[in-house]
């Protein structure tokens, strides 16, 4: 079952044409990368997705704006603790500060994040934010996930890192998640399927079915990653993969 499904949007800001005719969907539990150079409205086209922007063309039926949504920066409440910053989607939902705190003390050890509740921002690393913004967004309680490129601004260590610990936790999540990225590598770790989209004026260039295991998704370097990187590498291009 769709979640989402997009038919043909189009999209401009005055006189500059962003989306010119993009079609997608997400159904419920699948992974969905959506990929393309930057500048050329993947962000543009997930803030549609999520309510926050109107479009001129196309139609679009389901709505993300109750999804779990973990922007490009953590956006952690500096004021607020880790704990208090994770907590905040139940307070908004009315549950109790016991049993909110029960359930956040309890999810801390899988985000990587144990011992660190009483932590403020300032006073965690890049990874930490993004991990506590994550678990915040899984708090929200909705179907699907929305990640706009969530670690782009982490090094290369710790973006890989962060990509592998993701990959298992959705695995275990049982959600839907729809996450943006121009990076060909996250694009083949976290994908289920990817979403290809042109230079600005978008359009979708093609999709491609990853199925690899969570093995081979781990070994960026071997035969079988590289084929399915290569492949979107045409796709981007322009070129038949």
């Amino acid at each position: 079952m769709n979640l989402i499904a997009a038919s043909h949007l189009a999209k401009s800001f005055g006189e500059l044409p962003v989306l010119r005719d993009v079609s997608l969907s997400v159904a419920d539990e699948e992974i969905v990368g959506l990929l393309g150079p930057s500048g050329c409205g993947k962000t543009t086209l997930l803030r549609i997705l999520l309510g926050l922007e109107s479009y001129e063309a196309g139609s679009l039926i389901g709505s993300l704006h109750l999804a779990g949504y973990l922007p490009q920066d953590a956006v952690l409440l500096p004021w607020k603790t880790v704990m208090a910053n994770a907590e905040l989607p139940l307070q908004i939902r009315g549950t109790s500060a016991p049993e909110r705190r029960r359930v956040v003390r309890e999810m801390l050890p899988e985000f990587g994040l144990e011992g660190f509740a009483g932590a403020y921002p300032h006073e965690i690393s890049g990874g930490m934010k993004q991990r506590a913004a994550l678990l915040r967004a899984v708090l929200a309680g909705s179907r699907i996930l929305v990640l706009d490129e969530p670690f782009g601004a982490l090094d290369t260590l710790t973006r890989h890192r962060l990509q592998d610990w993701l990959n298992e936790l959705t695995r275990r999540l049982h959600r839907a998640v729809l996450f943006v990225t121009h990076d060909l590598e996250e694009a083949v770790v976290l994908s289920r399927r990817a979403v290809i989209l042109s230079e600005r004026p978008a359009v979708v260039l093609g999709e491609e079915a990853i199925a690899l295991t969570p093995g081979e998704r781990k070994e960026r370097l071997s035969r079988s990653f590289l084929a399915v990187r290569d492949r979107l590498l045409s796709r981007l291009e322009g070129r038949s993969p």
